[in-house]
């Protein structure tokens, strides 16, 4: 097992995170294959039906399963988390690159984009551009993939200007190494940690932005299973059947935190001042 994920696994807070993200992936890839029922299958004789077999979390208006809605709901969580993690990676390192490593006029022009940028709120573009282009997963893919990919270029181009100018770079560039193959080979590991925080945050926040989204029927189209839809769909009997509301905002609650937590324990498992310093720390004696 490699040192970093020893480290991870050691703490609380990493075995929890690293839980959560592998229950919710598991989660959405049994659904693609089975659901205890179709999640979209209405059955009027069945509406709200109590927890117990064979629903395990009752029903909802329609006669629907809510267990299957769940399971079928972290697909499209998963599909949101991993694809505006994928974008902010593309749109931040691209952004940080350009703002650290060109020409004067390129980084002042790249801080400028940035400021502008980062100005505007993820979730109002979300909205704007699904007003025009119709409500869909890809639009929030894309959305909070490009505002949070500005947010981690804002963070982590200080980060590779100051390891840029470390020894072992200079040396690098010394020995004839491209401005890419230095990027690839010493600044981008040398900023992981700071950049695995902001894409963990990134990727809560999109689950966030996709349940608030596709509350607001911004999101998810009606024949696509969503949390935020659910939630919606379920808050309206709350006063009648509250603990049928408890099942999305419990899966939200939840894979939001594992998120925010992994990224910090990734941090600590993978910086290596961090780890030092933990292990320098000394606890004086109590003497009675």
């Amino acid at each position: 097992m490699p040192r970093w994920l020893r480290a991870l696994l050691s703490t609380w807070t990493g075995g929890f995170a690293v839980l959560v993200v592998v229950v919710i992936a598991l989660t959405a890839v049994v659904s693609v294959f089975w659901t205890p029922f179709d999640p979209m299958l209405s059955d009027v004789r069945g509406r709200w039906a109590a927890p117990g077999w064979p629903h395990l979390l009752g029903t909802d208006a329609t006669g629907r399963d809510i267990l299957s809605l769940i399971m079928a709901g972290a697909r499209t969580t998963a599909f949101v988390a991993v694809g505006a993690g994928v974008v902010a990676t593309l749109v931040g390192v691209s952004l940080a690159a350009l703002g650290a490593l060109t020409a004067r006029w390129v980084r002042e022009s790249v801080a400028v984009l940035v400021d502008i940028l980062i100005a505007f709120p993820v979730l109002m573009i979300a909205m704007m551009i699904s007003a025009v282009w119709g409500g869909s997963l890809w639009v929030v893919v894309f959305a909070v993939g490009i505002g949070f990919g500005v947010s981690i270029a804002r963070v982590t181009r200080p980060e590779l200007r100051r390891v840029q100018q470390s020894d072992f770079v200079l040396a690098g560039r010394a020995s004839g190494l491209t401005a890419g193959q230095n990027l690839v080979r010493h600044l981008l590991p040398n900023i992981a940690p700071v950049f695995i925080v902001q894409l963990s945050w990134s990727m809560a926040v999109a689950v966030l932005a996709e349940a608030g989204l596709s509350y607001l029927g911004f999101g998810a189209s009606l024949t696509e299973a969503s949390w935020g839809t659910l939630l919606a769909d379920l808050q309206r009997y709350i006063g009648v059947h509250p603990l049928t509301v408890v099942w999305p905002g419990l899966a939200i609650t939840v894979t939001v935190l594992g998120l925010n937590l992994l990224g910090d324990a990734l941090r600590e498992a993978t910086d290596p001042t961090l780890s030092r310093r933990a292990a320098q720390v000394h606890v004086p004696e109590v003497v009675a």
